[in-house]
């Protein structure tokens, strides 16, 4: 297989330490950051981490309905053919939600000769992180992830409603309210119990801007595939136990008009070849090194958008003076920004990444960041003084916040053809515009109350 390294091992000592399981899913995240793969049996395990399984390429070539991606010529031209799959190192964990004994793995997609498939995102990553590496600088980073709770019952009559415990209606925000995680303390207690059997550090649990919204917070890795993977891994754990105990977990970016969206933060902090932090100064403002990873990450915003707001409800999100930014910005200490420079002891600096919704796909949007701080460094770029006050009424370059606008930026964006290779770019590109034109084919229930009898 040209040099990937295979190895049982991994498989076989899970296997004895886990004498119960039998099932084992394979996951594979496709552009839309959905989980797509298969279950095997114990017995088929062992061979697929020596030898990889085969999985058709259409895989990574369908839209968010699981359509086929007409533009990306894999269903027919090639005879969608199979790529490699191999399991992820470190990623093969038990499932403590599910009702069976199970486990799951994440795998990565590979050409037949070994090297990468471009329509995998997990690679767009491991090359951001070779590009940093290849400076002398380990990325540092962390993701900070918003999500509902939903009343199962309401999801399912097709009127969703967000959880609000006792207090009911959906008017009162419970912003830092302690009661909500008192009232949901076995799910949050199973929640961290699963996080601790899959190694995923997650830590501080919040009751967000509005009724039923949550962050709990995963610790910073200086590792950013693995702390990616575990955000990814994080994601789906949360679905399963709050399914486990009747409420519906989502990462919608916008799932309510009058309530506040979901966002993915993005922080991150780079380390030199001794460990130190080269952003770490008693000035919040950072060293030269973080305003230019600063200056990178706001010249390269807009055309990246499309990755950090990947759907039609992404864009719901940005509106002014509501936590979610419309234009490319930095600050000290300010949330109204795009680009926030925490306080905090100066070991700690780093930029949090503000834009992108919980909808985003966790490996693009890594990549995108990391790849911008690169440009920022090795052009040196100046982002300028730090906005003081009130960001959205002292402005900065527009972000394209209409989903066809940031899919035209996308389409023409020499950045993100380096960020995520030209061939993952394309058929990004390509399967975005094909959901636009389906999503703007279609006839709502708004448009029935709004032209039906007025038109």
């Amino acid at each position: 297989m040209n040099g990937i390294p295979h190895s049982a091992t991994e498989a076989e000592a899970f296997l004895a330490a886990h004498p119960e399981v039998d099932a084992i899913q394979l996951l594979f995240t496709d552009l839309n950051g959905i989980q797509r793969g298969k279950t095997v049996r114990r017995h088929e395990l062992a061979p697929i981490y020596a030898q990889g399984r085969y999985l058709p390429c259409t895989i990574f070539g369908l839209d968010l309905l699981g359509h086929d991606v007409d533009a990306a010529g894999l269903a027919w031209e090639n005879g969608d053919a199979d790529k490699l799959c191999l399991p992820v190192p470190g990623t093969l964990v038990p499932m403590p939600w599910a009702p069976v004994p199970s486990a799951q793995a994440l795998i990565s997609l590979y050409e037949l000769d070994g090297t990468p498939v471009a329509g995998d995102p997990r690679h767009a990553l491991v090359r951001a992180v070779e590009r940093l590496q290849a400076l002398g600088y380990t990325p540092v980073v962390a993701a900070e992830l918003e999500f509902y709770l939903l009343d199962a019952e309401s999801v399912r009559a097709g009127r969703p409603r967000p959880y609000n415990g006792e207090a009911g209606g959906t008017d009162n925000t419970r912003v830092y309210e302690l009661a909500p995680l008192d009232e949901l303390a076995p799910l949050l207690a199973e929640l961290h119990a699963a996080a601790d059997a899959q190694g995923i550090p997650s830590e501080t649990t919040i009751s967000e801007f509005a009724p039923g919204q949550f962050e709990i917070t995963l610790h910073h890795r200086a590792d950013a595939l693995r702390a990616v993977d575990e955000a990814v891994m994080w994601k789906r754990l949360v679905r399963g136990v709050a399914a486990k105990h009747g409420l519906v977990a989502t990462f919608m970016a916008k799932p309510f008009g009058g309530t506040s969206g979901s966002g993915l933060h993005i922080h991150t902090s780079l380390n030199d070849a001794a460990g130190h932090n080269v952003f770490a100064a008693e000035d919040p403002a950072g060293t030269p090194l973080l305003r230019h990873a600063v200056g990178g990450m706001m010249a390269t915003m807009a055309e990246a958008m499309a990755v950090f707001a990947p759907n039609a409800n992404s864009y719901r999100r940005f509106r002014a003076n509501s936590y979610a930014p419309v234009a490319a910005s930095w600050g000290i200490n300010n949330r109204t920004v795009s680009l926030r420079v925490p306080v905090g002891p100066a070991p700690s600096r780093h930029v949090e990444h503000r834009v992108a919704g919980a909808d985003a796909n966790l490996y693009l949007a890594f990549a995108a960041v990391l790849t911008a701080i690169h440009q920022g460094l090795t052009e040196r770029l100046d982002p300028g003084a730090p906005l003081v006050g009130n960001g959205y009424a002292q402005g900065g370059a527009p972000l394209p916040i209409h989903w066809p606008d940031a899919l035209e930026r996308a389409e023409r964006s020499g950045f993100l053809r380096e960020a995520l290779g030209e061939g993952l770019r394309a058929l990004f590109c390509a399967t975005k515009r094909q959901e636009w034109e389906k999503f703007n084919a279609t006839v709502s229930d708004v448009d029935y109350q709004w032209y039906l009898r007025t038109a």
